[in-house]
């Protein structure tokens, strides 16, 4: 390390000129070889020291300025090498080195000369503090960033205004927005500056509101806006949707003259096209004379956002030909939003490539939104694939790869990835819990489901309406549905998706009267329905049976909100003509619809088709959903037993050696009861221990009470030559019957029994119930793959209708 020397170091004498000249002119020097009298050197000793001292002053500048060239140019190691053989470095010097390290994003050895400048005793002043707490804020290092605000205060450096600045911006960027407000609060003299970092950092931590009303004190303590204000406070518009606010800025914008700058143009841009006006977005677009790639990138991603795929794709070829720009990383993830709402997935792969041809790669965000865009398309393999190769993973990424099993319905995958998040340093947000909580709804036990809302609310994220809408529907998908309504009863701020929400719950548990009367209230507080509110709606009319307030909706949608019914708002109509047997109108309905019919309408028509017993329909519904599912297990099982039921064996045999050819295989009925620590599965003929025996004598005993002939049920769906094979295990051969006689004696009388069936519960067992629930006058609620089943007093929810 250079050593640092005072100034009078090169000064050894300390007499008096005076007096050295009497003595050196009395003193003559002789040479003792010689002989010779040699003239005396006055001043020769002082003189030489004072060249000596010139030199070495004019060789300091020299060197310093040399370093500030080095420095202002990026050339950091030249002007290491040049710092590390000086040996005069002041705080001016130190000051240099650390501001070129941060001006080259540098960081570390930006914080790590300052302690060196420390160590060698030379002090700090108000120039070295704003480079090092910027460099801080690069490294997102709090702990670092608080020692040197400590540092500063000891100081008696903290009422500097550059340093004040510097730490709002510092604790902004990394997150701590009320250790910025502190700062800012306390600076005794606040400067443009400060107000414009303030804006700029409640934005930076997604709040808008508050960026809006600090904007609005700034005006108020007479402070003029600039570009910077403008920028930032834009941003909070774009952030929140303020529209109106927006509105008002621009005019304010006009009055000083502002609107010409073409940041503050690009910004406004991006402004109306994120709060949906695109028309607005347009014509400024239109005004800017010189476009930058920031702008096209303002125009495609607001295309991106409003779902205006195809527009995007447009003003990329625009901007390649008429701006003769080259797309950049940004434009990139622009554009992997539109792949995902088009499922374009060979379009999708087109923009990765490019993005690895152009080097874009590897980049965080650009391989976050190449994760989110697979997992949208349903691709999986590249998703896990991309995600497993990432050098650098935030929290956003992880999010994005949890939702994006969740979506495909690998909700496993999703609940281990979780937990593998979990026992990283990344602390889970509101965006983590609400991707997690469906595949909890899916998989989760109630049990289960009351642990991950623990974890929740020790998080604090269960105030957030946002998780709250997802607890809303775990709590409904695992059988809770009195603790759903509490939750969204206690919710302080509800949204349309909060009363979608609710609203489904009550519909999949077959209470469709009640999600009327939810529907009807939403209205009067206000909120308008949406596209998702109808298909809740629906749904409740189809599981209800509500065939005429369904139709009665269907009707309203374009009617009276102007929404365009989709294929899941066709489905549960269909669902509904299915109800009334009139299986030609049916038909009729598919035939006519102008979307094109997807699995899911053919399914409606096969369960129709099923109820009403015509094979040849279902045969038709079945073909249909085999040429768009080839896979589809629960399709070749419902018509096998369709065809059984009619007798027709050799068609029976048919689809089984497909089944074998194709390697699809039936599932395995499983049933399972939660109790307070411990769960319980049941499968087909479970003999799996000796407790079993118990089940097996309970059940008998019921059987026997409702009375009800074990054996005889169904013969039908087997030939003459196997039923007396059936006969000995039919009875005990469905796994719901044994999971219910087991609830009904390990849980509390009057409780009711909630059991969880991973496919959709037979006919039989469905009779059964409707039994046992009389019987024995306890509730008995069956979650299988489609509804729930609430079975009470001889009835059920669904109205034998599944």
């Amino acid at each position: 390390m250079a050593s640092t020397f005072p100034h009078t170091y090169f000064y050894n004498s300390k007499r008096p000129r005076n007096a050295s000249r009497e003595k050196r002119a009395r003193t003559p020097q002789t040479n003792p070889d010689t002989d010779l009298i040699l003239k005396p050197r006055i001043f020769k000793t002082a003189r030489s020291k004072r060249n000596q001292s010139f030199l070495v002053e004019r060789n300091s500048v020299s060197l310093t300025r040399a370093l500030s060239s080095y420095v202002e140019r990026g050339y950091m190691k030249n002007a290491l090498d040049l710092f590390e053989n000086m040996r005069q470095c002041d705080t001016f010097i130190w000051n240099v080195m650390i501001r070129g390290f941060v001006d080259n994003g540098l960081f570390w050895d930006a914080v790590d000369f300052y302690h060196r400048m420390e160590f060698g005793g030379v002090r700090g002043d108000n120039f070295t503090y704003p480079f090092v707490i910027k460099a801080c804020g690069g490294l997102y290092d709090l702990a670092e960033g608080e020692r040197v605000h400590g540092k500063v205060i000891k100081s008696g450096l903290d009422l500097d205004i550059y340093i004040g600045n510097s730490l709002i911006i510092m604790y902004a960027k990394i997150g701590c927005i009320e250790s910025a407000e502190m700062v800012f609060r306390e600076m005794p003299v606040r400067d443009l500056v400060s107000w414009n970092s303030m804006i700029s950092g409640y934005v930076s931590v997604g709040d808008g509101w508050r960026s809006l009303s600090c904007f609005r004190e700034m005006q108020a303590s007479g402070i003029k806006l600039d570009r910077f204000s403008v920028i930032g406070i834009l941003g909070a518009c774009s952030l929140e949707g303020f529209l109106r606010n927006g509105k008002e800025i621009h005019c304010q914008m006009m009055r000083s003259r502002l609107e010409l700058d073409v940041m503050v143009q690009t910004s406004l841009v991006d402004m109306y096209a994120k709060c949906g006006r695109m028309d607005y977005a347009e014509r400024l677009f239109d005004q800017i004379t010189d476009k930058s790639i920031v702008a096209w990138n303002a125009m495609i991603g607001g295309y991106s956002l409003n779902a205006q795929s195809f527009e995007s794709f447009a003003y990329v070829r625009k901007m390649q030909e008429g701006g003769k720009l080259h797309p950049d990383w940004i434009t990139m993830i622009n554009l992997l939003p539109p792949c995902a709402q088009l499922e374009a997935i060979l379009l999708g792969k087109s923009v990765h490539g490019f993005a690895i041809r152009n080097g874009f790669l590897p980049h965080l965000v650009l391989e976050t939104a190449l994760v989110d865009m697979y997992g949208e398309c349903g691709k999986l393999k590249p998703a896990e694939c991309l995600f497993g190769q990432m050098n650098e993973r935030n929290l956003i990424s992880w999010n994005a790869m949890i939702a994006s099993y969740t979506k495909n319905g690998e909700n496993r995958k999703a609940m281990t990835l979780f937990q593998d998040l979990c026992n990283k340093t990344l602390k889970p947000d509101a965006t983590t819990i609400a991707s997690i909580l469906p595949a909890y709804a899916e998989l989760a036990s109630l049990r289960e489901a009351e642990q991950i809302h623990g974890y929740v609310t020790k998080l604090k994220l269960d105030s957030n309406t946002f998780v709250s809408n997802s607890i809303v529907f775990m709590y409904g998908k695992c059988g809770n549905l009195l603790r759903a309504r509490e939750i969204f009863d206690r919710m302080t701020f509800k949204d349309v998706i909060s009363w979608n929400t609710v609203i489904m719950a009550y519909a999949i548990h077959g209470f469709g009267r009640i999600s009327i009367e939810l529907f009807s209230e939403m209205r009067e507080k206000g909120f308008e329905p949406n596209g998702s509110t109808f298909v809740s709606l629906l749904l409740s009319c189809s599981v209800a049976g509500l065939v005429n307030e369904g139709w009665e909706y269907f009707n309203s949608m374009k009617r009276d909100y102007n929404i365009n019914p989709g294929i899941e708002h066709y489905g549960c109509i269909l669902d509904l003509i299915g109800r009334t047997g009139n299986l030609d109108h049916a038909k009729n309905f598919i035939e006519e619809m102008p979307l094109a019919p997807t699995a899911r309408i053919w399914g409606s028509l096969l369960t129709a088709s099923r109820n009403k017993g015509d094979v040849e329909l279902a045969e038709i519904a079945a073909e249909h959903i085999l040429s768009l599912e080839h896979d589809n297990t629960g399709c070749y099982v419902l018509l096998s037993n369709m065809y059984a039921e009619a007798g027709r064996w050799e068609d029976v045999e048919r689809i089984k050696f497909h089944m074998k050819k194709e390697g699809l295989e039936k599932s395995v009925g499983c049933s399972v009861v939660d109790l307070s620590s411990k769960t319980f599965r049941f499968v087909n003929q479970d003999r799996s221990d000796n407790e079993i025996n118990m089940v097996y004598d309970v059940l008998d005993i019921i059987s026997k009470k409702i009375g009800e002939d074990v054996y005889v049920h169904s013969l039908t769906k087997f030939r003459p030559s196997d039923l007396e094979k059936k006969r000995a295990n039919s009875a005990k051969s469905h796994s719901l019957r044994l999971a219910i006689c087991f609830g009904l004696i390990s849980t509390t009388i009057g409780n009711p029994v909630l059991v969880r069936k991973n496919i959709r519960i037979c006919e039989a067992c469905h009779r059964f119930a409707k039994r046992i629930s009389e019987t024995t006058k306890r509730e008995i609620i069956v979650r299988d793959s489609k509804i729930f089943h609430h079975f009470n007093g001889g009835h059920c929810s669904c109205g034998d209708y599944w």
